[in-house]
C-alpha cells in the first residue's frame, strides 16, 4: 500500500528476485498508478526502469484497486507517508502516522483472511502496537503486525535494494510473531544472504530506523560544523575530512561538507527521535540530537549570507544561475532540499533566481516551495517572475552574476566554464555548496571562487 519512492522500487525489485511471487502496488493516486503502469515512471532512480519493465504485466502490477489488492494478499507492506507534523501535539517535530492508521482501518475494513502486516513507513517506537489494535478491534481476522524498515538512499536505491547491507525485521517474540517474522524472511532470502537478515523485536526494529538516520545526520552536521572554522583559519576541510577518515575508528563515510543535508527522512526521523526522547522526559537526550537539525540549518544560513556578503553585499535585482535543485544527485527528489532553504534567502533579498536541474520540473520545485517554507505567489507577490526555470546550464547562466552549485550532479564538473564565464556579468562570482568543482581552475578563467570550507583568496571578512 503507496506507490511513492519506497513502496514502488521495494515491491519492484521483490517481483524482480522472486519471479513466484506476485506482487501488487496499489495507491489512491490514479495520477501515480497511470504513471507506473507507463514509459514514465514517476520516480527517477538509476536502474528503476530496467526492473520495472522486466516484471510489469507478469509479477508485479500497479492497481488503485485497493479492495483487491487487500483480500488477495498474504502479506501486506504498508508504505506511506508519515510527515512531520505541522499542528497540533508535537507540531514540527512529531511524526504524524495518520495514513499508517488508515491502512490498517481499510485492511480491517476488507480483509477475509488472516493477515501478515509490514511496517515498512519509518514511523515512530510502537507505532506497530497501534496498528494491532486498530486490526484487532475492527476485524474477526488473526493479524500479525512486522517492521520492516527501509535503509535506502536515494541514488543508489536498487543497488541498496539488489545488495543490501542488512535487511532489519522485527515482531513480536510469540510463537504466531516469529512464524510471521520467518515468512518474511522467506521473502528476503530469495537473493539476501540469510546472515544479512537481522530480526528483532518490533521495538527495536522500530527505533533502529530512527537511530540509523540520525548517525548518519550527525556526522553530516558535524563535518560541517568545521568548514566555518576553516573559512576562518584557512584550514582545508577536504583535507580534514581526509585525515580523519583514514582513522578506522571513524571512516570516511558521510564526511563530505556541503550546504547542508535535505531528503525526506533525515530531518523527519531526527525530529520525531528528539519527540520521542522529549515525550519521555529525557531532555538531555532530545537537545542532543536536535542540535544535528539545527547545525544543518545554520549550515544553509551560512551558505546564504556568504553569497550576499561576498557579492558586494546586496544581490537586489541580480540573476543568480541555480544548479541544481534536488536535494542530490541521481534522484528528482527535492524534499527538504537545501536549494530550496538558500533561494528562499535570496528571494528574500529580491534576487533573481534561474533553475537549472536535469530532472526537476518547475510544477515540482514550487510544490516544495509551498509545501516546506510557505513560499508562494500569496506569500511572494511576484514568484513567477522572480524564478525561471532553464532547459541549461548556459541558458541559466546567460546574465547571471553567480552560479551556485546546489546539488552534486556530475554533468555540472563537465562543463565548459570558460563559456559559462563569457556570458555572465562581470565580476563573475561561483559559490560550490558540493565542492564538485575546481577551483583553481575557475580562478583560472578569472571567476571569484567561494566554497564550503576553502580558503578563498577573496573572502571579504567583516
Amino acid at each position: 500500500m503507496g506507490a511513492g519512492y519506497v513502496g514502488g522500487p521495494t515491491m519492484a525489485v521483490i517481483a524482480s528476485k522472486a519471479p513466484r511471487v506476485k506482487v501488487t502496488v496499489v495507491d489512491l493516486s490514479e495520477r501515480q498508478i497511470a504513471a507506473w503502469n507507463s514509459n514514465n515512471l514517476p520516480i527517477y532512480e538509476p536502474g528503476l526502469e530496467e526492473i520495472v519493465f522486466s516484471v510489469r504485466g507478469k509479477n508485479l502490477f500497479f492497481s488503485t484497486d485497493i479492495d483487491a489488492g487487500i483480500r488477495e494478499a498474504d502479506i501486506i507492506f504498508v508504505s506511506v507517508n508519515t510527515p512531520t507534523k505541522t499542528t497540533g501535539i508535537g507540531a514540527g517535530r512529531a511524526a504524524n502516522i495518520k495514513n499508517c492508521e488508515l491502512c490498517a482501518r481499510k485492511i480491517a475494513e476488507v480483509a477475509t483472511s488472516d493477515k501478515i502486516v509490514v511496517e515498512k513507513s519509518t514511523v515512530p517506537v510502537r507505532t506497530a502496537e497501534s496498528i494491532k489494535r486498530v486490526l484487532a478491534s475492527a476485524s474477526p481476522f488473526k493479524f500479525q503486525v512486522l517492521s520492516n524498515p527501509e535503509f535506502l538512499a536515494e541514488g543508489t536505491a536498487i543497488q541498496d535494494l539488489l545488495f543490501p547491507s542488512r535487511v532489519l525485521i522485527g515482531g513480536e517474540q510469540t510463537p504466531e510473531g516469529i512464524v510471521a517474522i520467518n515468512k518474511l524472511v522467506e521473502v528476503y532470502a530469495h537473493w539476501v544472504p540469510r546472515p544479512q537478515i537481522l530480526t528483532t523485536n518490533l521495538w527495536s526494529s522500530e527505533l533502529s530506523k530512527l537511530v540509523a538516520n540520525a548517525y548518519l545526520a550527525q556526522r553530516v552536521s558535524s563535518i560541517n560544523s568545521i568548514t566555518a572554522l576553516c573559512e576562518e583559519t584557512d584550514a582545508d576541510i577536504d583535507e580534514i575530512s581526509r585525515a580523519i577518515g583514514s582513522d578506522p575508528r571513524i571512516g570516511n563515510k558521510f564526511l563530505k561538507a556541503s550546504v547542508g543535508y535535505g531528503g525526506s527522512c533525515f530531518q523527519k526521523d531526527i525530529l520525531n527521535l528528539v519527540y520521542i526522547c522529549e515525550s519521555f522526559g529525557l531532555r538531555e537526550v532530545a537537545d542532543y540530537w536536535h542540535q544535528v537539525v539545527l547545525m544543518n540549518d545554520y549550515q544553509k544560513r551560512r551558505f546564504s549570507y556568504k553569497m550576499v556578503q561576498q557579492m558586494f553585499n546586496t544581490v537586489t535585482g541580480k540573476k543568480i544561475a541555480i544548479f541544481g535543485f534536488a536535494f542530490k544527485k541521481d534522484t528528482g527528489d527535492t524534499r527538504e532540499s537545501a536549494a530550496a532553504y538558500v533561494m528562499k534567502d535570496l528571494l528574500d533579498e529580491r534576487a533573481l533566481l534561474s533553475v537549472y536541474d536535469p530532472q526537476v520540473e518547475r510544477d515540482q520545485m514550487f510544490v516544495e516551495f509551498d509545501y516546506t517554507l510557505n513560499v508562494s505567489e500569496k506569500t511572494y507577490p511576484g514568484l513567477d517572475g522572480m524564478i525561471t526555470t532553464a532547459s541549461s546550464a548556459i541558458e541559466a547562466a546567460t546574465g547571471a552574476h553567480a552560479i551556485a552549485i546546489m546539488t552534486e550532479w556530475d554533468e555540472f564538473t563537465s562543463y565548459d566554464y570558460r563559456q559559462l564565464f563569457d556570458v555572465m556579468s562581470k565580476p563573475a562570482f561561483i559559490f560550490d555548496g558540493r565542492n564538485i568543482l575546481n577551483h583553481k581552475e575557475l580562478r583560472e578563467i578569472g571567476f571569484e571562487v567561494y566554497a564550503i570550507g576553502k580558503p578563498s583568496p577573496h573572502a571579504r571578512r567583516f
